[in-house]
């Protein structure tokens, strides 16, 4: 299931499973009695009376330039090496083409590593004393597997505009932001406005398989610029959805606000192979097999993550009066400490695979590779685990975690990913925080849910927000969909979004490059 999807789905299934009562797996903290939460404190913190503004769009030319956005196939493939090198410098001259005054006045960088196709451009702002700001956004897309093809609406590669919608693999995730900040920018430009505060633009390559040789790679150019402290980072995430919870039929905006990290292990033994017509009381595959299951049943413990808590301060006044209670435990509770209630909440969790990610490190086989012949035994064989990490988590920590779990010398292990730790968590009610809320309400009104979330899946901000210059990094993707249906569209079969709504996201961008002037 793609990752952002994977994100929603967490959400639409956390509320739903509230009232079990069944025991979980270990959890971290010693549970607590039950403490009396005060419902008085527990009031909502949706931001009111926001007047809403329209922001005056070049729809027809904005819309034509995302259709041909589009046809370039800038795929990301997991083999690295499947990739088409044309797509990515055709699609950015294409930027160049379509926007001249961008082109023009901001600095624009290529990086990226070992191919240098990630974009990084600077709009010099007028007092270089201000914290900078960073928007980003990315340019590949998923494969469109040929098995799908027939089922697609519209060719996934022609950018077709029909029955009010742009049609295409990668118009919601995530051109639309890219080209949404470039129109903004492109605007203010004929205007001859500068912002106060320099503002950089990172598009990446890699997104979707990890951002290693592109945000990283940018990350760090960003760092040995000697770059303190950003005022505000914005990247891609959930869009704006009616519907999204349980409960609320209003429209909902979800900030993600943290993110858990990333690494991978190769688990390995090596001996000796064999006819199979005499094997061994051990072989190299059954030794792995079981090391494998003994690290399945080795699950870390739960906890609730602080970013958990605040998605529910936030939440919660907005949902079942029953359950109140519950939430305002979660919202007001210790994180060194468990009281019954949170450990009600962690029981409805864990009984959901996807709700469950949210409450501790994850381990996941993705890959076993044994053998070559049916009659052979192999001499080697090796399985991938993927690992989503808690704060705290470290690969020292994982890695010791493993060893233990198996208990088996034989089994080497090995850190094959550009691993990375879970991410600070963004502050949430501070001005940039508040500043982002109000623009989403400028925009899009006040009749809607704005929430901070905990993000289970991951974006190439990772690899700013796990940095000190970049602790408060806030995702959400800026375009209003339908409804839940249109979420298939993400790394799904008839991507799509509405132009009407194309606008409002252009003049989103259009409108914080004015509320960053406030910071």
């Amino acid at each position: 299931m793609p990752k952002k999807a994977n994100t929603i789905l967490i959400l639409l299934i956390t509320l739903l499973v509230c009232n079990c009562n069944q025991k979980a797996e270990q959890t971290e903290e010693t549970t607590q009695p039950t403490e009396t939460v005060n419902l008085d404190d527990f009031t909502s913190k949706q931001m009111t009376g926001v007047e809403q503004i329209t922001v005056d769009v070049d729809l027809d030319a904005a819309v034509q330039r995302l259709s041909k956005a589009v046809t370039f196939k800038t795929i990301s493939n997991q083999d690295r090496d499947d990739f088409d090198t044309k797509a990515f410098t055709d699609y950015h001259k294409f930027l160049e083409q379509s926007y001249p005054l961008v082109h023009k006045t901001l600095k624009k960088e290529i990086h990226g590593d070992p191919r240098p196709y990630s974009l990084l451009y600077t709009w010099e702002g007028k007092d270089p004393n201000l914290e900078p700001a960073l928007f980003y956004a990315h340019q590949d897309v998923v494969p469109v597997p040929e098995e799908s093809r027939d089922q697609w609406k519209e060719d996934p590669f022609a950018g077709t505009v029909k029955d009010g919608y742009i049609w295409g693999r990668g118009v919601l995730d995530d051109k639309n932001q890219i080209h949404a900040i470039l129109e903004a920018a492109e605007m203010k430009l004929k205007e001859g406005w500068q912002p106060a505060r320099t503002l950089y633009f990172v598009f990446g390559q890699d997104e979707e398989v990890g951002g290693a040789e592109g945000a990283k790679v940018i990350a760090d150019v960003l760092e040995e610029l000697g770059i303190e402290r950003f005022a505000y980072v914005m990247d891609e995430s959930a869009p704006l959805t009616p519907g999204i919870f349980p409960g609320i039929k209003d429209n909902t905006a979800l900030i993600g606000i943290a993110q858990k990290g990333f690494i991978s292990l190769e688990l390995a033994i090596h001996g000796v192979g064999g006819h199979s017509s005499m094997p061994p009381e051990e072989s190299n595959i059954g030794i792995l097999a079981e090391a494998i299951t003994k690290l399945e049943a080795a699950q870390f413990p739960y906890k609730i993550h602080p970013a958990v808590r605040s998605q529910y301060r936030y939440m919660g006044p907005e949902l079942d009066e029953e359950l109140k209670p519950l939430y305002a435990a979660v919202a007001f509770g210790k994180d060194d400490e468990l009281t019954e209630q949170e450990q009600k909440f962690i029981d409805a969790m864990a009984r959901n695979e996807v709700t469950r990610a949210m409450l501790h490190t994850t381990i996941a086989v993705t890959m076993f590779n044994a053998g070559i012949k049916d009659n052979v035994l192999p001499p080697s064989a090796t399985a991938v685990v993927n690992f989503r990490p808690m704060p705290g988590d470290t690969p020292e920590v994982i890695i010791e975690h493993v060893k233990k779990a198996i208990g088996d010398d034989r089994i080497q292990i090995r850190d094959i990913s550009a691993s990375t730790p879970a991410t600070n968590i963004a502050e949430v009610g501070n001005p940039a925080y508040n500043m982002l809320e109000k623009t989403i309400r400028q925009i899009y009104g006040n009749d809607l849910i704005v929430s901070p979330f905990f993000v289970v899946g991951g974006s190439d901000s990772k690899h700013f927000q796990a940095r000190d210059f970049a602790p408060d990094v806030y995702t959400i993707t800026a375009i209003q969909l339908e409804n839940t249906e249109e979420f298939k569209g993400f790394h799904g079969v008839n991507e799509r979004i509405l132009v009407e709504e194309y606008a409002k996201s252009i003049g989103f961008f259009y409108t914080i490059f004015d509320n960053l002037e406030e910071l």
